[in-house]
């Protein structure tokens, strides 16, 4: 079982920007894809980025398309999602979330991946 938390949720503007941050819990990012999903109140969850586990690759909705960025920090052993120009439409409850398959392909993250963490929730007003 491999645990996530997501942190850097909040209360923004519409236009403004936040970033979100995933950390592991007792074991290493690097060997892992990383994604972000989200669910707004009412609707189902939904795929919005990912980046893979050698981070050469990434994946955006068409909806966050240049205003999103997903990046990771072995570092740091953190990964993240920059969002900017945020939209009312973007709030939701962000979910990280990881798979066990290091070469798991972020075209197929509509799929869904293994282990999600508990999500951060993300407002923005209009």
């Amino acid at each position: 079982q491999l645990q996530l938390v997501e942190s850097g949720g909040g209360v923004v503007q519409s236009g403004g920007s936040l970033r979100l941050s995933c950390a592991p819990i007792d074991f290493n990012l690097e060997s892992h894809p990383i994604g972000w999903f989200r669910q707004a109140p009412g609707k189902a969850r939904e795929e919005v980025s990912c980046i893979t586990t050698d981070g050469s690759r990434t994946y955006y909705r068409d909806s966050v398309k240049g205003r999103f960025t997903i990046s990771r920090d072995n570092d740091k052993n953190l990964a993240y999602l920059e969002m900017s120009s945020l939209k009312p439409e973007d709030t939701a409850t962000y979910y990280c979330a990881t798979s066990t398959y290091g070469q798991y392909d972020c075209t197929y993250l509509r799929y869904g991946m293994d282990y999600y963490g508990k999500g951060a929730l993300v407002t923005v007003s209009s």
